[in-house]
């Protein structure tokens, strides 16, 4: 299938093949015909998958058509996006000018907390037909009298699960009502925990069409993925080492903090590896820039919070680090759905120290196969012991982040950095308003499959198991696929 087989206009085609996109991601290929003819949707899709597209292009068509039988007053919100961070807010838009470039009567704007109202303003005073918001920002706006949202025709809320973990739910909840009944709901989220399957229910239509690309939890085969076992002192010489790898062009770095972040950068800097981090202290242009820098090759690694990267878009990302693991599995899919996308193919590695040991056993469990360990470095210890998949001996697992007991269900597993630990990222109850960006994410330009994605899937190749726990191949500083 090819674009031009999903009945879209002519302008939109254009603005997609000016982009390079002839061919949809699955998402696309089943979206766009169902949003179309106007049902609500319920889609399922992790970062890297298209999904940005699967929903700007067929409302750029409906905006577009219905403008043409139907007298609307010039510069009326006719489409409202709500996402959680101001980066993916500003990626989203970015998207609708691409491939609206060729139907100038659809204007939209971002706005977004964390910076000056004033232009933000003057530009919906000014009209606009599609406005991509984040929910502090819209409300202080609305309450101002600035936004009215009688005219919605699409809603679109995006990224759902993170709007639950960044504490948005209650401002999305004052916003719903201020929707007129009659609008198209498109709601998307890349998990479907208890309280999105709740928010789902509440705000779209009875039997919305449901699109989910890939099992909930689940991660591409278009990514290799390796585990280091390295003790906690070692990791900075560690990643000074895998970074040796001239083959890895492009890095992105994850730490669970922001601290960790900059200590990291800190590091590389030392050792002439040119590197910069994004978290939520770092101003709105520091931010910018730094993106910036690494999409165009300047920088070579970029060391982030799970907040500030999520929904990060960059070309030949070739790898992804884990320099300090996620203690919610769900979180390590989405880190390492930034590369292998879009049918290319990525590396994510991950290091783990023993304290760090509950949380690959939870991750392997998540995502249901072993990761293969990497043995062929210089900083390989026997005081961390491998990880089985099922058996071996049980984790003990001390409380969790915040002092939280262990999530249900989550059983053996062991070690954490116990209840001293500050919060993940993202995890802070509440959310600052204005600011409610916090860590400000990423966010995604399509993915949409480019004339040059390959035509099947290829499956990385594993070493055969091993008693001891980690399937094991010889890495090295990330050189090798597993043997």
């Amino acid at each position: 299938m090819i674009f031009d087989d999903l009945n879209l206009i002519e302008p939109i085609l254009r603005a997609l093949h000016e982009e390079g996109y002839t061919t949809p991601t699955p998402i696309q290929q089943q979206a766009i015909p169902q949003v179309l003819e106007g049902h609500d949707l319920l889609g399922v899709a992790q970062t890297g998958t298209g999904k940005t597209a699967a929903f700007t292009v067929p409302i750029l068509q409906i905006l577009h058509q219905t403008a043409q039988v139907e007298r609307h007053a010039p510069g009326r919100i006719r489409c409202l996006v709500l996402t959680p961070t101001r980066e993916l807010a500003i990626q989203i838009g970015e998207s609708f000018k691409a491939y609206g470039r060729h139907l100038p009567k659809l204007r939209s704007t971002v706005i977004f907390g964390g910076v000056g109202q004033h232009p933000q303003v003057q530009v919906l005073k000014r009209g606009v037909e599609v406005l991509i918001a984040t929910p502090g920002r819209l409300l202080d706006l609305m309450n101002q009298g600035f936004i009215d949202l009688r005219n919605i025709e699409v809603f679109v809320l995006d990224e759902a699960d993170r709007m639950l973990d960044m504490g948005f739910i209650h401002d999305i909840k004052r916003i719903l009502p201020k929707l007129p009944a009659s609008r198209q709901t498109l709601f998307f989220s890349a998990t479907m925990p208890g309280q999105i399957q709740e928010l789902a229910a509440t705000i779209l239509r009875p039997n919305p069409v449901k699109v989910a690309v890939t099992p909930v939890s689940s991660t591409a085969d278009t990514v290799t993925q390796g585990v280091y076992l390295v003790e906690k002192n070692d990791k900075p010489a560690l990643l000074e080492h895998v970074l040796q790898n001239q083959e890895i062009r492009r890095v992105l770095v994850f730490t669970r903090t922001k601290h960790g972040a900059d200590k990291v950068v800190k590091t590389l800097e030392k050792a002439n590896i040119p590197a910069e981090a994004i978290h939520g202290n770092k101003s709105q242009n520091h931010r910018q820039r730094a993106l910036s820098s690494f999409k165009a090759g300047t920088t070579r690694v970029l060391v982030a919070t799970d907040i500030a990267a999520r929904g990060i878009d960059v070309d030949e990302l070739t790898h992804v680090i884990n320099y300090e693991v996620p203690n919610e599995p769900e979180t390590y899919v989405h880190r390492i759905g930034r590369t292998g996308r879009a049918g290319a193919f990525g590396t994510a590695f991950t290091f783990v120290e023993d304290e760090e040991r509950a949380y690959l056993q939870d991750i392997q469990k998540l995502i249901r196969r072993q990761i293969d360990l990497i043995e062929d470095h210089p900083y390989t210890t026997r005081s961390v012991a491998p990880v089985p998949l099922h058996g071996g001996a049980p984790i003990k697992r001390p409380k969790g982040p915040a002092g939280r007991p262990p999530r249900p269900g989550r059983e053996g597993g062991g070690g954490g950095q116990g209840g001293g630990r500050a919060p993940r990222q993202g995890q802070q109850s509440g959310a600052p308003r204005g600011g409610q960006e916090r860590g400000a994410s990423g966010g995604h330009r399509s993915s949409s499959a480019a004339s040059s994605r390959p035509a099947g899937e290829r499956t990385p190749g594993s070493s055969q198991g091993s008693n001891s726990g980690q399937r094991r191949f010889r890495g090295g500083n990330g050189g090798g696929r597993p043997q």
